[in-house]
């Protein structure tokens, strides 16, 4: 089989799941070809992800950053202030800062924000019956709640989308631009970002950006310009992840009538459901890491400085972990998946968009009777980024 699984093309249709198999199956720690003219190690295998997750000193998120292509020397310098790009000891304390934000008591107080925010963006939706479920619904939400949090103009929360979008899906051509204009958009972002930390320095605020730069964690206090990297990363993926979980959790529930039908009588199977939706649609494929000395996985020899590229998107479907991977089973339990990362980099905001996803869902089923799809859905063109750029629908009101 001809494998290619980084061209994004081959992304359009969704996750590549005969070349994946293939590569679990016959090549778990495969070389693949890159377009600079070097190549990276493709793993696939659950087991593997979770080994070179939790082992920074052999393999660094620091050192290359965690995309699989090369940054320039600039931008690779800004990328490495952000949590995700990190190996200890710098990224102990600053992550210790950040999540003692996202506590239980937090995400419970934040709650009720949440619901209201959902059920005026379903208001405004029954208004208009048709329309683009990525951008109407599932992109509206994470996007108003990151905004709330961070107390941003709600006039720039377009902005914010836009910017994120620039950076997570530069190569799909309605998204994304030139590599000059995407490494602008996040020159922009941090710098708004540095902004808003300067603004609220010492002033008292009670929102996330206040409490991030004028608490000390552990003798660390956030300054603004590492919050200016942490502010890319916090609302990059605040927006990217659960746009994709909830655009593309309802796009399989809307192919099944049958479980659309079960989770509307019985909302309580939803905390289960939310966590096949992210098995199942993995917002992100993959993150790289980059190999500090020579070592092996599953006895290939991997050269220092080489790339490691662990597919997620993979990972969550290996036949050794998940039983029937390939079936949406909305009681699946336990479901070990990888769509928020391992180890010391797992997702900061991991049960923020759990919770997001869980009560959107229990507020369109309130909201409405049924969905149907008006045309066809189209995939964002990335390697990186597994998610919806269009979903047609027609909202039926209850």
């Amino acid at each position: 089989m001809h494998i290619d699984v980084y061209n994004p093309d081959n992304y359009l249709r969704g996750i590549p799941h005969q070349q994946f198999a293939w590569l679990r199956e016959n090549s778990p720690v495969h070389w693949h070809q890159h377009p600079d003219g070097g190549g990276y190690w493709a793993i696939s295998k659950h087991a593997d992800v979770l080994q070179v997750s939790r082992d920074n000193k052999t393999f660094s998120a620091q050192q290359g950053f965690v995309m699989v292509d090369d940054l320039e020397p600039d931008i690779l310098a800004m990328a490495r202030g952000q949590l995700l790009g990190m190996d200890p000891p710098n990224h102990g304390p600053i992550r210790r800062a950040v999540i003692t934000r996202f506590t239980s008591k937090m995400l419970a107080d934040l709650a009720p924000k949440v619901r209201a925010i959902t059920r005026k963006i379903m208001s405004e939706a029954r208004e208009i019956g048709e329309v683009n479920f990525v951008e109407s619904l599932a992109g509206d939400l994470p996007t108003a709640v990151i905004g709330s949090m961070l107390e941003i103009p709600e006039e720039k929360w377009a902005q914010i989308r836009t910017w994120s979008d620039m950076q997570t899906s530069g190569s799909d051509p309605d998204l994304g631009g030139s590599p000059e204009e995407i490494n602008q958009a996040s020159v922009e972002m941090g710098s708004y970002g540095y902004e808003l930390a300067v603004e609220r320095k010492d002033q008292g605020g009670a929102d996330l950006i206040s409490l991030l730069i004028n608490t000390e964690v552990g003798g660390h206090l956030v300054d603004a310009m590492e919050f200016a990297s942490l502010f890319i990363q916090i609302t990059v993926a605040g927006n990217e992840t659960t746009r994709g979980l909830i655009s593309s959790g309802m796009y399989e529930l809307i192919q099944r009538p049958e479980l659309y039908q079960r989770l509307q009588d019985q909302p309580a199977l939803l905390p289960t459901a939310v966590e096949e939706m992210l098995r199942w649609t993995c917002p992100l494929h993959h993150f790289r890491r980059t190999a500090t000395c020579d070592t092996e996985i599953r006895g290939q020899k991997i050269r220092e400085g080489e790339r490691v590229v662990m597919l997620y998107s993979s990972a969550n479907f290996d036949e050794e972990v998940f039983v029937d991977p390939m079936e949406f089973n909305i009681e699946r339990d336990p479901n070990p998946h990888l769509a928020f990362g391992h180890g010391i980099h797992l997702c900061l905001g991991a049960n923020l968009a759990r919770m997001e996803a869980q009560i959107f869902f229990e507020e369109f089923f309130k909201h409405f009777a049924a969905i149907e799809m008006t045309g066809e859905p189209a995939f964002i063109r990335s390697n990186s980024i597994h998610g919806f750029k269009q979903m047609p629908v027609r909202l039926i009101p209850g």
